[in-house]
């Protein structure tokens, strides 16, 4: 009914009607993330909208025309899920016309420093806190971390942390089962140089701080592979074209 609507009367505690997302998104864009958990019957009744280009409120026997930019997330592999029959074909291919793939969060460990940042701000003020900074050690720990949930497990720490937070310096314990630190982060590390190192002084801006050490990084990685940018790449456990991307960015 969240997505489709109902009209008064459709079910107990239908007092009036309501629109659906789908119809409240009609000439917009509407975001449906982890499109792989959604069920076979659900799969046909968003077939059937992106297809008719209507949508049927639950309990009325009337179309309304939309024009919704339908835009899906997944973190599992829809070509195998069509294999073995839990995802349907045709909405698959209604559904991947302009495929984006996102590289996960351990192959990004740049990210992660402004992704705590990013977090704490959401969730500081939210629970009344007046938490200034990052603790370092828990910084670069959160940066060793592999990350099987990628973002979204990372946001849960931040918000747990938060909660849990009585002073004004974050404090972040990782997940009780904690994969092996990125050997490419100590690579690098014992070069003198670590992934969120260093102390944070109270009033500095922190993407400021962030960059220094993203510059450093970098220096680092390419002192020890003699110059070669994709070995350099590999000790960062990042992505070549990342780290081109950085190398412009900070003019190395």
């Amino acid at each position: 009914s969240e997505l489709f609507g109902y009209v008064k009367g459709a079910f107990t505690g239908a007092n009036q009607n309501k629109r659906g997302l789908l119809e409240v998104a009609d000439g917009g864009s509407i975001f449906l993330d982890e499109i792989g958990e959604m069920t076979l019957s659900m799969q046909v009744k968003l077939l059937r909208v992106l297809q008719e280009r209507s949508v049927r409120p639950v309990g009325s026997t009337e179309e309304i025309a939309i024009d919704v930019r339908v835009i899906a997330a997944t973190n599992r592999d829809l070509d195998k899920q069509v294999a073995e029959n839990l995802f349907r074909e045709d909405l698959y291919y209604r559904l991947n016309v302009i495929p984006i793939s996102v590289a996960p969060l351990r192959h990004r460990p740049e990210d992660i420093p402004l992704l705590v940042n990013h977090f704490l701000k959401k969730y500081a003020p939210a629970a009344g806190k007046n938490i200034l900074r990052v603790d370092p050690a828990s910084l670069e720990a959160l940066c060793g971390y592999e990350w099987p949930g990628n973002v979204r497990q990372l946001e849960n720490t931040v918000e747990r942390a938060v909660a849990l937070e009585t002073g004004d310096e974050l404090h972040v314990d990782l997940p009780a089962e904690r994969p092996k630190a990125r050997a490419a982060a100590a690579g690098v590390g014992s070069a003198g140089v670590g992934l969120c190192g260093g102390l944070l002084p109270s009033g500095m801006d922190m993407e400021k701080y962030v960059a220094g050490i993203e510059r450093s990084l970098l220096q680092a990685a390419l002192e020890q592979s003699n110059g070669v940018q994709t070995k350099a790449a590999d000790a960062l456990g990042i992505s070549y074209r990342s780290f081109r991307h950085l190398m412009k960015k900070y003019d190395l």
